[in-house]
């Protein structure tokens, strides 16, 4: 494996993009949106200065991997000669599936086609394409670079040729790879949408304050961040689209907390859009801190 693409140039598929390409691979970012794209090549080149400062990368070793990163708005450029391909869009199933059809024809094919959902099915995705052996799910955790889980979820017809290389592609970021077997909301997402969607009914119930639940989990559970703070972090509209698939696969204990459905109509998504359950004010250079 030597070329890895990323579809979608978000907070997952930059961070999947700068791991790649720091793990020695020639990388592709694809992104329908130039500004999204721009947006990708500042944040990933100012993370690269971060690591020299700290001294994680020598300044050489950062030079070296921004060189392997391309990015594009064509899918077929992106496509055409990668060994993997990761999709890293939003939690839609049709865009989702619509993407892999469009990639099955442009991808060679021996290329395996990997999701990045935190919920869905890969084998409905795989079964709109004519190589569902070659299609898994490969779950990264935000933020990329430091988050050292990926979730390995196996569809009904992914072959275990697909999941040794999906293994080896995670070693090869420094991950640690665990092999589920698809249900919705696979291992991490199910628990993790359970105890945020409960934190916001206790918020909502006035059993405490944002902040006192978030202390309170932490502390109480060794957990590094609150619930509502990774659910900021995450994005409320993320979360919603999470629960709802959950709620309607799982049934009514995920249905999702009234105020996450309010937060996201009125337009409070979390840190990327300065207000969610926290405040934030923008400190530039990608960084919100809340207030």
């Amino acid at each position: 494996m030597e070329i890895v693409s990323v579809i979608g140039s978000g907070t997952m598929g930059r961070g999947i993009a700068f791991s790649s390409a720091v793990a020695g691979f020639t990388t592709f970012v694809q992104d329908i949106n130039e500004g999204a794209l721009n947006t990708c090549k500042s944040y990933i080149e100012k993370q690269f200065n971060r690591y020299v400062e700290k001294g994680e990368l020598t300044g050489n070793e950062a030079d070296a991997a921004i060189n392997r990163i391309r990015y594009t708005t064509e899918l077929e450029e992106a496509a055409k000669d990668a060994d993997l391909v990761i999709e890293a869009v939003l939690e839609i199933m049709d865009l989702k599936i619509e993407i892999f059809k469009q990639l099955d024809r442009l991808v060679k094919p021996s290329t395996i086609l990997a999701t990045n959902t935190s919920t869905m099915s890969p084998t409905e995705i795989a079964a709109q394409t004519s190589r569902p052996d070659r299609c898994i799910a490969l779950h990264f955790f935000n933020p990329v670079p430091k988050m050292k889980l990926i979730e390995v979820i196996c569809g009904l017809e992914t072959s275990e040729e697909t999941i040794t290389k999906s293994f080896e592609f995670g070693r090869a970021l420094g991950k640690e790879c665990v092999k589920i077997n698809e249900f919705p909301g696979f291992a991490v997402s199910r628990m993790n949408c359970l105890i945020g969607n409960e934190a916001m009914n206790m918020v909502m119930e006035g059993v405490g304050t944002v902040e006192d639940i978030d202390k309170a989990i932490k502390l109480g559970l060794n957990h590094p961040m609150g619930p509502l703070e990774l659910a900021d972090l995450v994005g409320l509209d993320t979360r919603l689209r999470n629960m709802e698939y959950l709620y309607k696969t799982l049934g009514e204990k995920y249905r999702p907390c009234p105020v996450l459905v309010k937060y996201v109509k009125a337009g409070r998504l979390g840190k990327k859009s300065g207000k969610g359950f926290y405040n934030y004010n923008w400190q530039g250079e990608g960084k919100w801190i809340s207030v």
